[in-house]
């Protein structure tokens, strides 16, 4: 099995993080026992990298499913894995932070992460149970207290980094005046036709790494569709090189410089998704897929409701 490569980040430089990791979030959702041995069969095909939350509800089958791969000797020991989670944004309260950091590692069984996330830069004031939000529900994220619950989460050594999820320049630069610990990454939706330019060029100067979800668009989801997996230019590419339209898609992204979260439960698809590396794109190939015209997929309106405050969040990103 070909080695993956990984990426240093600040807090993980001893084993660093897998480049692809293996996104734990279905639509409609998935129960216990599926899920619990998809994540089986992505360790037995080589992923070490597992992204989960609190919002996602599989935090506790990634939990069981580590403690299998444990029992039959898949992995010889938990620092085998890297294990992302995220701060649910009903509890993004400096006040509730450490002890939301320790419910998701009670239901992961485990006695850190290795990066743990705020999710959205918004506060829900109560948990929600359904989506859209009622707006009296949404306030602003409180960024310099929140980021220092985070950065005590890490003294703590409930986690090794921290970071943030969907947040615009404008937000990470908020946390960078204030920071101790700067965010190590920002998880971001990101694919050939919403490509993100601007803000990998800002990361990127601000030393915050970049990993991109729904990097075939989110296919068969309610925020996703077709677009990356059924576009033609990719599509001709790939024939061309005898590759899938998905792994055009994700070689596109590693060639970026970013990490990647893809999520499949398909067994052969999840094998299909880590054979990128051995191949690349040429540049003419590069060339006809960043003139693809773009269109964001994933906005917060889109799961909290088109709120005044919201929109003004989603046009930041």
């Amino acid at each position: 099995m070909e080695l993956m490569p990984s990426v240093s980040l600040k807090g993980c430089e001893e084993n660093g993080m897998p480049v692809i990791g293996m996104g734990t979030s279905a639509y409609p959702p998935a129960d216990l026992e599926t899920t619990k041995a998809a994540i089986l069969e992505a360790i037995k095909a080589g992923y070490r990298h597992f992204d989960t939350a609190f919002a996602y509800g599989s935090e506790k089958p990634l939990g069981e499913a580590i403690a299998d791969a444990l029992r039959l000797r898949l992995i010889e020991s938990r620092d085998e894995l890297f294990i992302t989670t995220k701060l649910w944004a009903s509890f993004a309260h400096p006040t509730q932070i450490v002890s939301a950091c320790k419910m998701s590692l009670q239901n992961l069984q485990l006695e850190y992460v290795d990066m743990y996330l705020i999710h959205w830069p918004v506060r829900l004031t109560e948990m929600i149970r359904k989506t859209p939000v009622d707006v009296d529900l949404i306030r602003p994220l409180d960024v310099e207290g929140v980021w220092q619950s985070m950065e005590e989460c890490k003294l703590l050594g409930l986690t090794k980094s921290i970071g943030v999820s969907n947040f615009s320049c404008k937000k990470i630069d908020q946390i960078l005046q204030i920071a101790k610990f700067p965010p190590a990454l920002n998880q971001v939706e990101m694919n050939p036709l919403w490509q993100q330019k601007q803000l990998r060029d800002f990361c990127k100067e601000k030393g915050v790494h970049v990993t991109a979800y729904s990097p075939l668009g989110a296919n068969n989801t309610k925020w996703g569709d077709n677009r990356v997996v059924e576009n033609d230019v990719l599509a001709n590419i790939a024939k061309a090189k005898g590759k899938t339209t998905a792994q055009v898609a994700l070689r596109w992204a590693y060639e970026q410089g970013v990490s990647i979260v893809t999520k499949s439960f398909n067994k052969e698809r999840m094998k299909q998704n880590l054979e990128i590396f051995d191949w690349s794109l040429s540049a003419d190939d590069l060339e006809k897929i960043s003139k693809l015209p773009q269109r964001k997929g994933v906005t917060l309106a889109s799961v909290m409701g088109p709120h005044e405050f919201v929109l003004e969040l989603d046009a930041e990103v």
